[in-house]
């Protein structure tokens, strides 16, 4: 496929890519979601794939990813970089979708990441977030995240559309990095982006409804302490996972 083709009439493949980590008690209402909104790119002759990666589960995430007619990767070392690429590298689509398990996006949204796939002119996207139900500190930390999100163009990795030739010549997400690994992908999709006369962008028509699990089961001073780690040690904290606990010490 050349650049830039993938938004040309039908024949176009969706590949729907969601890690997961002993995400039996969430992975369910995720799936569930994303066969809904899929129905956007069915509007359209698309074919969709959906891979779940499961990354090295205990529970019963792999057994209720076929039960939903996923297709099921394993990666042994548990990493959210490790995990996504895993999916990709097993998926055929022309453009990559990645969605976390504890996420549900709307028929609305893909519709929308279908208009811009179907453009041309993207090259990749992400989208704000919305947590329900949540405290008010909660909602203004999710408010500040989605404007500088929008201002910088940074993806939230909770939601993720890329052109998988373009994913696969930036090299796809790093390894080096246990979190905000999203973060410094999306600088070199904006290079990329730039060399090809295209965008990324941030949609925010349709926010994706997130989990708040951290939220529910970290101290607010739990939180502050890797936020200072991670500033104080010019993000070299986010790349070890000892001091990424928020996303690896197992808490669902």
């Amino acid at each position: 496929m050349r650049e830039g083709a993938a938004g040309l009439g039908c024949g176009v493949r969706i590949s729907i890519i969601v890690p997961a980590f002993n995400e039996e008690r969430l992975l369910g209402a995720t799936l569930e979601a994303i066969g809904r909104a899929a129905v956007a790119f069915e509007r359209r002759g698309w074919e969709w794939e959906l891979i779940v990666c499961d990354n090295r589960s205990t529970d019963r995430t792999a057994e209720i990813a076929r039960e939903f007619g996923a297709r099921v990767v394993f990666e042994g070392i548990n990493q959210i970089s490790r995990a996504r690429n895993a999916g990709a590298a097993a998926a055929d689509g022309d453009w990559l979708v990645f969605v976390d398990a504890d996420s549900e996006p709307t028929e609305e949204l893909m519709e929308e990441v279908a208009e811009r796939m179907a453009g041309g002119r993207v090259l990749a996207g992400g989208v704000t977030l919305r947590m329900v139900g949540t405290p008010l500190l909660a909602r203004m930390v999710i408010g500040c995240w989605n404007g500088l999100s929008r201002l910088r163009r940074w993806f939230a990795g909770s939601f993720i559309f890329v052109e998988a030739e373009a994913f696969r010549r930036v090299g796809g997400f790093s390894v080096e990095w246990f979190a905000a690994e999203e973060i410094e992908f999306c600088g070199r999709l904006q290079g990329e982006a730039r060399r090809l006369g295209r965008t990324v962008e941030i949609l925010h028509r349709h926010p994706l409804a997130t989990s708040a699990r951290k939220v529910e089961l970290y101290r607010p001073w739990e939180m502050v302490r890797m936020l200072g780690r991670a500033v104080f040690s010019g993000g070299k904290s986010l790349r070890r996972r000892e001091t990424t606990e928020l996303w690896y010490d197992g808490r669902r």
